[in-house]
């Protein structure tokens, strides 16, 4: 039976997007409420009057007047009886086989409410953030699926969690403090060092100092090959990330956040936060280094199985700075050289593509340049895939996408999508920003004019069955990116047989769709209104990334998500517009 369900959650982040995406699809009427203070998660209930309140990703404690009048469910990302803000990064630094996600009511005591649904998964060695969107956010969905269902029925209920509890590992457990991530150079080898930054990625980081500055050390990744003399000391650079010595070996650093700057607090790639210190620094760059090549840091990579090209690339969280774009162009370039006839863009396990690279442009000594430079190298990557005419392309969504993100993975031939991947395929939510990648050519002939304009306007996350459903990609497949990454392999195989016909297609309509308006036209358009969002007079881009990237704490939720507050708002308008006329 459909209810109406309110999230109150810290931000509408990955989890969120995607137990609304399940919810939505089943009928659920569900409202979002961003949790910014008592009084106004008090008043989103009294507004929206919900059957059931989910919190689906929380910093702090559900008000006692809202648990008490209403059911609250809080998905926290630990096994029974574990209790604290830190559950991840403790599984993580013990070396814990299995953790798990529970699904618990909220009470007087933080973390200790009766439990309505677990799931356990195994852990992997992976980053924290990796971790979290992955499986504990397939772990999250299939509990509070359980959990909504169980309520929905009336004949269930929950089990205090006493019952429930591991007893030797769930328990509640503190903060995990500084001193506790703090890398000892002389003593922490390799494996330990990663340990200790994937249970702090994305937040807080590490806290290290680098030639007398303090900044907080992400994204690592181990080395096999190269090692120095000196642990601690940075031996190599390569493109955006540093080589740092251990006691045993080396290990990468991709991105670091300086911890006093004026200039940058936030993450940037190691390279260009650390410039100054990096001159006299040796460039190890091995090129493009097959997808098997392990014990290194590539971003970008290339395979060849059963003579079908598979090209990789992860950027962290999905940004794609000028740099980026511009070296996946020449990588992809590079392979409609081989004697291949198929490419299949992987992107990462984590993510597609998010689009432009806010932070590299929050950065920049110009933000409209850089703005300007990054999206008209990502145009530059969508042209060359869309125009190449010698390969049928592939993209295949391991992960999530947003904004220009998901128009560059429309501009391959085939789209297909893991399962439980999000897509975003807009932009507004940026200050309003227009977008390019050529979107106004690829969104409206796969969905048509009105649902293109519906899809933009909306800026609500679709889920890959339902972006399928749509014709906004062709097939969603796969339980988890270990099988999407099998299953996509044998999908690619498939189409050797009847490539020939696919690129006499593909060629064909080519031409006539560039008859009928040249991709030219369509991309300076585009272009005119980011032009506008970046060197106009409206500064509500520029606002909105500032706000994005500084982590600047929402002062109110969008009316597109707090469907709640839509009525109170146009109540409130007309009153105002009525005093001033």
């Amino acid at each position: 039976m459909p209810m109406r369900i309110l999230f109150l959650t810290h931000s509408f982040n990955s989890l969120a997007q995607r137990l609304y995406v399940e919810l939505t699809e089943r009928g659920h009427d569900v409202s979002v409420e961003l949790d910014i203070a008592d009084s106004v998660s008090l008043e989103a209930a009294r507004l929206f009057r919900p059957d059931l309140i989910i919190a689906p990703f929380l910093k702090r404690a559900i008000p006692e007047p809202l648990w008490r009048r209403h059911v609250c469910l809080v998905v926290h990302p630990g096994i029974p009886g574990d209790r604290g803000p830190a559950s991840l990064d403790w599984a993580i630094l013990d070396g814990e086989r299995e953790w798990g996600v529970t699904v618990l009511q909220a009470n007087a005591v933080m973390d200790g409410g009766d439990v309505w649904a677990t799931r356990t998964f195994p852990m992997r060695a992976a980053r924290k953030s990796s971790l979290y969107r992955n499986e504990v956010t397939e772990a999250a969905t299939e509990a509070v699926l359980e959990a909504v269902e169980k309520f929905a029925s009336r004949r269930l209920t929950p089990t205090p969690q006493d019952r429930t509890l591991d007893a030797q590992r769930g328990r509640a457990r503190p903060p995990m403090r500084q001193e506790t991530r703090r890398i000892d150079w002389a003593r922490d080898d390799t494996a330990t060092i990663i340990a200790k930054i994937h249970a702090s990625d994305g937040v807080p980081g590490v806290l290290d100092r680098i030639g007398g500055r303090e900044v907080h050390l992400f994204d690592a990744h181990a080395e096999t090959t190269l090692r120095g003399t000196e642990p601690g000391a940075i031996i190599a650079r390569r493109k955006e990330a540093i080589l740092r010595g251990t006691r045993d070996g080396a290990v990468w650093f991709g991105h670091v956040k300086p911890k006093d700057s004026q200039w940058a607090p936030f993450k940037l790639p190691a390279t260009l936060a650390l410039a100054d210190l990096l001159t006299d620094v040796p460039e190890s760059d091995p090129g493009v280094l097959p997808a098997k090549h392990v014990g290194t840091w590539q971003d970008v990579a290339y395979e060849e199985i059963d003579g079908i090209g598979y090209l990789h690339f992860d950027f962290y969280n999905g940004a794609m700075s000028t740099d980026q774009c511009v070296r996946l162009r020449e990588a992809f370039v590079a392979a409609t050289k081989r004697p291949t006839r198929i490419i299949v863009l992987m992107g990462g396990p984590d993510f597609w593509s998010n689009g432009i690279h806010l932070n590299r442009i929050e950065s920049a000594r110009s933000p409209a340049d850089e703005s300007w430079q990054n999206i008209n190298a990502m145009d530059d990557l969508c042209r060359a895939i869309l125009e190449c005419t010698t390969h049928l392309t592939v993209a295949a969504m391991q992960g999530n996408a947003g904004a220009g993100g998901v128009f560059l993975a429309l501009a391959a031939d085939r789209v297909w999508a893991r399962r439980g991947a999000i897509l975003n395929p807009h932009y507004k939510g940026m200050g309003n920003l227009y977008g390019s990648e050529y979107w106004t050519y690829l969104l409206p002939r796969r969905v048509g004019a009105d649902n293109a304009c519906t899809l933009m306007r909306s800026r609500l996350p679709i889920g890959a069955p339902r972006a399928a459903a749509l014709g906004l990609i062709d097939e969603s497949f796969g339980w988890d990116v270990a099988q999407f990454c099998v299953e996509t392999r044998e999908r690619a195989r498939a189409l050797v047989d009847r490539v020939g016909t696919l690129l006499d297609e593909k060629r064909t309509r080519r031409i006539s769709d560039e008859r009928a308006k040249p991709l030219a036209r369509y991309r300076a358009e585009e272009l005119e209104h980011m032009q506008l969002n970046f060197y106009g007079f409206d500064p509500s881009y520029h606002v909105a990334r500032y706000h994005f990237v500084h982590r600047v704490p929402h002062a109110w939720t969008p009316l597109h998500l707090a469907r709640h507050r839509r009525g109170a708002w146009r109540r409130q308008s007309e009153l105002t517009g009525a005093g001033t006329r």
